[in-house]
């Protein structure tokens, strides 16, 4: 409960009039036509003088559409830059925190990881921080632990179930962490969720969610609880999570880009969206009741991408707890939370599938009964995030088609004059006013994050000081022009697999030095892009040097992207650019003590994993046969079969009999899982094992036990199974 003894904040936010905020939504409107109406009047005049026709009217069609993104993010920014200058918006939730007397919190609070076939080091030793910070505060008594796995490799399975054993014990954290495996990992990491919230969600008035990546501080999570105690109408409060730990080129560029451009990006966000903002899935605390009560989400009818499952679950949860009458709020101040990012291209655009088809998903949601309209433009604000690409990429041929029809006509155009008033310029001249009014939306939130930096020395310094930080401006900028065109054909090609049909998996992100770029993987991945650049060349010479130049920054991006892809996911040019201190950021001068307290932990990690190749396939099902620590670990976590059927009795002492006699490569995966699955039969395993004679044990058995060593220290008290 909150102290009788902490005051009132100087910002209520149930109490915020409705007039400002419906001001503040007209203003970003104003502010984005605004913007975009020089862009379309000087199109539209270009195309007037030339010869309208339909060509022209696609044209210019697709060019606004495309501006009015760009002059919405300038817009953001603008605002955003403005609201920071004046020392931050008045109506930021974080403003109705009075003042901390530093009492314990009694407010019931979980902290959940679910997890699936991740790096367990990573994992762990994240935890380990982050309970070890929390225990540090003295402020959440009542706050508990949860991995909840929906792993499905049999190696990574076992693995987590010894490392959390040994975790609790070494924290003396029995009772305090949980692990959870589910035994069908249906709807993915919001079904995990939400068998969470079923089973165990009453016990707790708060949840924490976090990603495998995920680091928060006690602190953090302190001021998490404190601001749910103080605003009871609030649903989810999302903090804006900084991106850390990046070795490869492309991890540190977005290391760099999210430092430097995000606070001014987030301040113009918070300041339109106030209480309707967006949940991002990760880092933010929810209220359990109404979030199980509210928040259950429905199978979406059809079959294919477009029916089922819901995949990007975050922003259709947001919009439920809005319809409910729940607030949902940003965080932008909300320090010492932290996140990982894709090492290398091919993982980032694999992530962006998967995003992709899920907003995709969300066209349906948009006209959904009772959703308010705020959810309805962020759902299709999610969408045109995708859309655009292939828009982008009809408004490029369609300028080929265009500049050839005018090209092939032999004829000079008419001196139409500019309808314009007071301006007397020549199309030349228009067109390059055009461009460079373009050039200047897309370059202003840049501009603007670093005006921004001018009152914070701070700041700069821990970007290296301004010549460092120009520098990496500079190549930031290089390289992305480069890589926007390679995602545009990575994005345009997913709309056209996900309207064939074409369904997808949700594969686990690669962390760390095994997210590095693969030769192999990118050849593949970017031969078509090379061939799709050398073709573009080639037409875009048939209609004149000119468009080849207009044209030369995206048919390079894409010739170049074999190069450009593998270089920039390397790990030992993302450490020699650190060395010399290009793509800076503050964290990585003082990263914090959770973030140093991980890597050091990390460094020092002990992973025993055989040598022998035989044994690396099965190491999990060994440990959890052979380890009886492990053994017995892995069994109080399986659910227990009330009298099973003969027939299954029958089915599983015919598994066992042949994973002995024959070795675990006589069965396929499907029937490995389906043992580790029955506590019975892991009993079994076990205590035959170690009782049976060499000569009656396959080959690979005598090998394991010859080489057996324990990964789990012997325990000091009983296993704290969670169900």
């Amino acid at each position: 409960m909150t102290s009788a003894a902490e005051q009132r904040g100087d910002f209520d936010p149930a109490q915020l009039d409705p007039r400002i905020v419906s001001r503040r939504r007209k203003l970003l409107i104003a502010l984005v036509g605004l913007l975009a109406a020089p862009a379309f009047l000087m199109m539209a005049d270009i195309h007037r003088r030339i010869g309208a026709d339909g060509w022209s009217m696609v044209h210019l069609l697709l060019f606004t559409l495309l501006f009015l993104l760009i002059a919405f993010g300038a817009t953001q920014a603008l605002i955003g830059g403005f609201v920071r200058r004046r020392g931050g918006d008045p109506f930021r939730i974080a403003r109705s925190l009075g003042v901390d007397d530093g009492e314990p919190i009694g407010a019931r609070t979980a902290i959940v990881m679910p997890i699936c076939n991740e790096e367990v080091g990573r994992v762990i030793e994240g935890m380990r921080v982050i309970y070890e910070s929390v225990l540090a505060t003295r402020r959440l008594p009542n706050c508990d632990f949860y991995l909840l796995s929906d792993s499905t490799d049999p190696n990574i399975w076992v693995e987590e179930e010894a490392a959390w054993v040994a975790l609790t014990q070494q924290l003396g954290a029995t009772g305090r962490i949980f692990y959870r495996k589910r035994r069908m990992s249906t709807n993915k990491k919001a079904g995990n969720i939400a068998d969470f919230c079923r089973r165990w969600g009453r016990h707790y008035r708060y949840m924490v969610v976090l990603d495998a990546d995920s680091i928060i501080s006690g602190a953090a999570v302190v001021q998490f609880v404190r601001l749910m105690e103080r605003n009871r109408g609030v649903g989810i409060l999302q903090a804006v999570p900084r991106l850390a730990n990046g070795e490869t080129v492309l991890a540190r560029l977005q290391q760099f880009a999210s430092r430097l451009y995000g606070p001014v990006y987030a301040a113009g966000l918070n300041c339109w969206q106030l209480g309707e903002a967006n949940y991002w899935g990760h880092n933010a605390i929810i209220r359990v009741a109404p979030f199980t009560r509210h928040c259950s989400l429905p199978e979406l009818p059809g079959d294919g991408p477009f029916g089922g499952r819901v995949m990007s679950h975050d922003y259709v949860e947001a919009a439920m707890m809005r319809r409910a009458g729940w607030e949902v709020w940003l965080v932008p101040e909300l320090e010492e939370n932290f996140e990982e990012c894709p090492a290398n291209l091919i993982d980032f655009a694999k992530r962006d599938r998967r995003w992709l088809q899920g907003n995709l998903q969300h066209l349906k949601f948009i006209f959904a009964r009772g959703m308010h309209p705020i959810n309805r433009l962020h759902f299709a604000l999610g969408i045109l995030s995708y859309l655009a690409s292939p828009l982008w990429l009809a408004f490029l041929i369609v300028s080929m088609v265009i500049a050839w029809r005018l090209r092939g006509t032999g004829l000079d155009l008419l001196p139409a004059t500019s309808k314009f008033p007071g301006v007397h310029w020549s199309l030349g001249a228009e067109a390059i006013s055009l461009f460079g009014f373009t050039m200047v939306m897309l370059f202003l939130p840049k501009l603007i994050a670093l005006f921004d930096l001018r009152s914070s020395p701070a700041q700069v310094a821990g970007f290296g000081g301004w010549r460092r930080l120009g520098t990496g401006v500079a190549a930031e900028t290089l390289i992305f022009t480069l890589l926007a065109p390679i995602l545009m054909a990575f994005h345009t090609k997913f709309i056209v697999l996900t309207l064939c049909r074409r369904r997808i998996s949700w594969g686990t992100q690669r962390r760390g030095r095994a997210g590095e770029s693969a030769w192999r993987e990118a050849a593949v991945a970017h031969a078509g892009h090379t061939v799709a650049g050398l073709i573009g060349v080639v037409v875009a010479w048939q209609v004149g040097p000119a468009m080849v130049a207009w044209m030369s920054p995206i048919l390079a991006g894409l010739i170049f992207s074999f190069p450009l892809s593998y270089f920039t996911g390397l790990v030992s040019i993302g450490r020699g650019l650190r060395q010399r201190g290009l793509f800076q950021t503050p964290e990585e001068i003082q990263p914090g003590p959770e973030l140093t307290r991980r890597a050091e932990y990390l460094a020092t990690r002990r992973t025993i994993i055989p040598d022998e190749a035989e044994l690396q396939a099965d190491y999990g099902l060994l440990q959890a046969v052979l380890d009886p620590y492990v053994n017995a670990a892995h069994v109080a976590l399986l659910r227990n079969k009330d009298d099973p059927p003969r027939a299954a009795e029958e089915r599983f002492a015919a598994l066992r009999a042949r994973l002995l006699a024959e070795g675990p490569g006589a069965l396929p995966p499907r029937e490995k899982i389906s043992l580790l699955m029955d506590a019975d039969s892991m009993n079994v395993l076990h205590h035959e094992l170690w009782a049976c004679p060499n000569a009656r044990l396959h080959a690979w058995w005598r090998l394991a036990l010859r080489h057996f060593e324990p990964i789990a220290p012997r325990p000091t008290a009983a296993f704290s199974a969670s169900g």
